[in-house]
Order: structure tokens, then sequence, then C-alpha cells
């Protein structure tokens, strides 16, 4: 969530005339009660997305009775950034979701910024009731006022609880982390630490972390802090998350720090950095010198995991948001603003590098699909041909097999307009690409006309995986090595895909195309 870049001073004259004591009804007025509501032009199908208005960084998403809880900022007034809210939505299985009344709203202390949830299972704070085992809300009050008083106390840590299944929610009067005097003082993401038995918050303070302990979620400690001279320092660090993680194919287990960042990602602006290292309950360590990111992509920020998981479930579950503080609040939507990336699977390799693929439940998306087997191409091969269906809901899974002398190999994906993208491995260079240049609408910033690249491994076997969703492209290049994600703004959907190599030759080994079905 990027505070800097945004005009405060017209954010201000919103804030004062509003207030930031919004009562407004859950739903937009402008929303459909229909699903006719979601057949706007870019309108994702199988992202979530808000009915009507801005949204940006996911917040306090956990998991209780079977609940995936999503909650993110939003601002029910307008299509660009105010004063920040918790809208909420609730799904059963990552993907269906339903909307929910905003959770929490703005009041005397300040504007809801981005946090997280837990569940107290052992009431260490008090806060439940009958038995019941409290959510609890964790965030970040930012209070314009004193921003613009020039005080440098205005963001402090607050929280709420609820004990009807995150329907409702109580704040708890005063925050439970003041402000010790600096400006940039936000974020938290809380998570319980079994062998200390105590709470630990991971906060972002300006360019770096800083760790806290609570026995009860209410009173805390600073431990350490983590990361001015290690990571990248492009810009402000953001929405940090500490998780600890299995290490693929053994029983040995990791510590992994996500922090966002903005600007400074490795295709400019946004993006979400890692670290693998230890973490003992006061302080994070790591022998990581590499900078390390999540999705080299321009459109994956803010990004971090599901509390409370199920241990028998064992997975580490993850979204971000689908856009890019250069461009996120002119791109050319009309009654909302942004998407969430598509839920994933988040798998710390043996070489402590960071996976990511579609959670599996992807699978419930699936409706027609065609294969391909063992097909060798020369130069150009137009996929189209072979699909009898319209692909501009769809998931692309391909292995490939270049031949020697092959430099690169391009999945071109294009409508009648002859508008595209352009994804491209380079086999000489050792890089993966996405060239949206030619992909629509370009013109609404000067940052979005690009071609975005990222490093990979080229092994002898390729393997590609591809969701295209009206507005956006996640690819996943050997099983989530390496992942991009960008938007785009076509004129009309693109449902075209035609396969390049050039050099020389490659086999197709297998190919399944899916149509997927919109959530809606």
């Amino acid at each position: 969530m990027n505070k800097i870049e945004i005009q405060l001073a017209l954010l201000l004259l919103v804030f004062i005339g509003l207030g930031c004591q919004s009562n407004k009804g859950t739903k937009s007025e402008t929303a459909s009660e229909t699903n006719a509501y979601y057949t706007e032009q870019h309108r994702p199908q199988f992202h979530f997305t808000p009915e009507a208005n801005w949204m940006n960084d996911p917040n306090g998403m956990v998991y209780f009775e079977g609940e995936y809880h999503l909650f993110y900022q939003y601002y029910p007034d307008s299509t660009v950034w105010g004063p920040m809210h918790w809208g909420h939505a609730i799904s059963t299985d990552l993907i269906h979701w339903e909307h929910l009344p905003i959770a929490l709203f703005p009041d005397s202390a300040g504007c809801i910024f981005s946090g997280s949830a837990v569940v107290d299972h052992n009431n260490t704070s008090g806060l439940g009731t009958d038995g019941l085992a409290p959510m609890i809300a964790i965030f970040t009050y930012h209070d314009f006022v004193g921003e613009k008083a020039g005080t440098t106390t205005f963001q402090n840590q607050g929280i709420a609880y609820s004990t009807d299944k995150g329907r409702t929610w109580k704040k708890y009067g005063e925050p439970v982390l003041k402000n010790p005097g600096i400006k940039d003082f936000r974020d938290p993401k809380v998570m319980w630490h079994s062998d200390t038995e105590k709470w630990i918050m991971t906060l972002a303070v300006q360019d770096h972390i800083e760790f806290y302990s609570s026995p009860n979620l209410i009173d805390w400690k600073r431990e350490s802090g983590f990361g001015k001279e290690l990571g990248a320092h492009g810009g402000v660090w953001e929405c940090p998350d500490l998780i600890q993680m299995n290490v693929e194919g053994s029983d040995q287990k990791e510590w992994v720090l996500l922090v966002s960042i903005n600007p400074g990602g490795p295709n400019g602006g946004s993006a979400t950095q890692y670290f693998v290292g230890d973490f003992d309950g006061q302080k994070f360590t790591t022998s990581q010198k590499a900078i390390k990111w999540i999705d080299y992509g321009a459109d994956n920020y803010a990004g971090v995991t599901w509390s409370n998981v199920p241990e028998k479930d064992g997975r580490t579950l993850f979204m971000g948001w689908m856009s890019n503080w250069w461009y996120a609040q002119v791109v050319p939507t009309e009654k909302w603003r942004s998407a969430m990336t598509f839920p994933r699977e988040l798998v710390l390799s043996a070489g402590k590098i960071i996976k990511s693929v579609p959670v599996k439940e992807l699978e419930l998306l699936r409706n027609r699909n065609t294969s391909i087997t063992n097909k060798h191409i020369t130069d150009n091969f137009n996929l189209t041909q072979e699909v009898p269906f319209d692909l501009s809901l769809s998931e692309l899974n391909m292995t490939l097999i270049p031949e020697e002398n092959t430099s690169s190999i391009k999945l071109i994906l294009s409508n009648s307009l002859d508008e595209k993208i352009e994804i491209e491995l380079n086999l000489r260079k050792n890089e993966l690409s996405v060239d949206r240049t030619k992909s629509g609408k370009t013109d609404f910033s000067e940052r979005f006309y690009a071609k975005h690249v990222a490093p990979i491994v080229i092994e002898e076997k390729i393997k590609l995986q591809v969701l295209l969703d009206v507005a956006s492209i996640e690819i996943f290049y050997n099983d989530g090595e390496c992942v991009m994600t960008d938007i785009f703004f076509p004129t009309q959907p693109f449902n075209q895909i035609e396969l390049v190599s050039t050099g020389a030759g490659l086999t197709i080994e297998n190919a399944s195309v899916y149509q997927l079905n919109s959530i809606w």
C-alpha cells in the first residue's frame, strides 16, 4: 500500500469533506444486483474484484471454520484511493467469493490501513465470550489530521475482534502499539510462535522490518530489527509476512520473510521480495545475499499468506494485489479498480527458491479442453485452430522440447484488431519476457507501455502454465520457479494463440488448453 505517492492534499480535502465516519451501505449504489454487472469491459471473470469502487492490498486473510476470509483495502466512495476501510469477502474453496458488508470503518483514531487477522484459539486476549475463540484483526490506524499537522506519530497499530465468524467487529479502544516517532510504521502481520508461546508481529518500518512479541495481542514488546542493509531498497518497505515453510521433498523447515517494496521492483514500481533464513522468536537472520522476487511481472504486490490454514491441508496459501502503484489509479476501468491475483500455493525448493503455482482448486473452473501430444513444429503453429472454444478465459499447460539451435520461443495472444501480448522464452539470454506494448489501451500511463523481463534457467524440457482472464495474464515457468503477472486492457478480448519458434523447431510433448468458467 503506497501512501507516499498519493496526492495527500487532495485526499485530505476528500477526507475532511466526507469525514472518516462513513456509514454507507455495504454495496455501492452503482452495483447491479444481477450477474450482468460482471460483464463490464475488462472485468476479470475468475479473479476476485470488488463489486464497485477502489480496492488495493489484501488484508486479514485467515481461515476459520470452513471459510477463507479475504479482507482488503477499500474505499467505497470512489474508484481512486481514499480514506481506507476493510472490505470483506469469504469463500469455501478459494475460488468462488461471497461479498460481505464492510468489516472495519475509519473512526476518530484514523483510517484503516493494512494488517492481518488471526484466530485466538486459547483466548489469550480475553476477548472471546462463552467459550468462543475470537477472531482478532490487527491493522494500522492512519491519522490524516496528525499527518497534516506535521507529527511523526500518525500511524499506530490497533485491533478489533469478532465472535461471530467475522460477520461483525468491535474495536479495542486505544491502539495497542503506539508509534515511537516514525512516519512509516505500519502493516502488521501477526502469527503465533509456538516455541516461545507468544504472538509475533512483523511490522514495516520505513526501510526495514521490526519484530514485536506479545502474550495476549494487546501488550507488545519490541524484539529486533532486520533488513536495513539487506535486500532491495529502491522504495519504502511494506506489507511484510513471516512464515515457516517445509523444504520441498524433506522434513526440513525454514523461515521465510516476505517484504513488498514500492518503487524498486525488478521491472519498475511495485514488487515483493523475500528472504529465507531462521527466526528464533526474537530475531530473523539470513545468509542470503541475492535479491529474490516472488513475481517478476509488474502486477503482483502486497501479497501475504492465509493464517490458520488447517495442518492437514499443509499448504502455504498466498494472494497479492494485481496492480502497480505506478498506474493503478488511472487504469481504464469505470465502476471498479483492481483485482487480486489468482490464489497460489507457495513451495520452498531445496535450493531455497520460492515457487508459486495456482492452487489446485483451479480444477473446479475447468470446462471444455483440448489436448495436443508429440507435435513437431518448425516455425509457427496456430493453437487456435485446435481449440473449438473461446480462449478469453483459459488455462494453458505446455511441455516443450526445443531443438539444439532454437533461439527463442514465443507464445502470442491476440485478437482480430492485431492487439497482442507476446510471451517470449529467449534461450540464448536465459530470459522470460512479457511484452504488452501492443496490448490495446496503454496511453493512460507512460509507465504502462512496457516489456518486462525475468531471468530463468533453461531446461531440456520447458514447462509453462498460463492463466488468461480477460485483462490479465499469469505465467508460471517450470512449476513456478519463475512467475510473471501482468495486466492489460485490449479493445477486444484475446481469443487467438500462436506458438512461434525461431532458429530451429521444437516439439510439443504435451499441451492442454482448458476453457475456464466465470466465478460470478
